[in-house]
C-alpha cells in the first residue's frame, strides 16, 4: 500500500469521546501501567486527545523522587503511545484478543515541564502518516496551557501469538 498523509478535518465533522470501559477494550495495558483515563476529540484515523489525571498515589512516585515527587519522563512519552494505541484501535477496529498494537519507535522526544501529582495531562496526538497496519504519530503532552513532553513514534498491529 502507498503512504498517505493525513486528510484535514471537516469544520462540521463530529468528534467523539472515549470512556475508560472503551480504552480497556481498546488496548491491553492494566494498572499499575494504565496511562490512559478517558480520552476526547477522537477523529477517525487522524487525532485525539487523551486524558491522564496524575495522583500521588502513582506507585513511580514512590521513587522518582522522594520528597520531590516528578513524573518520569518516558512515562509521558508511554502515555502518548498508549493515547496513540486507542486512536489506531478504534480507527482500524482492532480488537484486543488476537492483535496487539506495538510501540515500534520514538524520534525528537524533549522534555519542557515536569509533571507532579495533582496535574492533568492532555495528550495531544495526531496521526502524519498510516500506511496500512503501521501508523506515525506527533504528540504533545500539556498541563495546562504548559508543554511537559513532545515526541514523534510510530506503532503497528501484530498478530498476538496463540497460547
Amino acid at each position: 500500500m502507498s503512504q498517505s498523509k493525513v486528510e484535514e478535518p471537516h469544520a462540521n465533522e463530529a468528534l467523539t469521546n472515549i470512556d475508560i470501559a472503551e480504552i480497556l477494550n481498546r488496548i491491553p495495558h492494566r494498572y499499575p501501567f494504565l496511562l490512559v483515563d478517558r480520552a476526547e476529540a477522537y477523529r477517525a484515523h487522524q487525532s485525539i486527545v487523551g486524558i491522564k489525571c496524575v495522583t500521588i498515589n502513582e506507585p513511580f512516585f514512590q521513587g522518582h523522587f522522594p520528597g520531590n515527587p516528578v513524573m518520569p519522563g518516558v512515562l509521558i512519552i508511554e502515555a502518548l503511545a498508549q493515547t496513540g494505541a486507542v486512536l489506531m484501535s478504534k480507527s482500524l477496529e482492532v480488537a484486543t484478543e488476537g492483535k496487539t498494537i506495538f510501540f515500534m519507535s520514538v524520534d525528537n522526544a524533549r522534555f519542557r515541564t515536569p509533571v507532579r501529582p495533582g496535574d492533568v495531562i492532555r495528550m495531544e496526538v495526531e496521526v502524519t502518516r498510516a500506511r496500512s497496519s503501521i501508523f506515525k504519530f506527533k504528540g504533545v503532552a500539556k498541563v495546562g496551557d504548559k508543554v511537559a513532553a513532545e515526541a514523534e513514534f510510530a506503532a503497528m498491529v501484530v498478530e498476538t501469538p496463540t497460547k
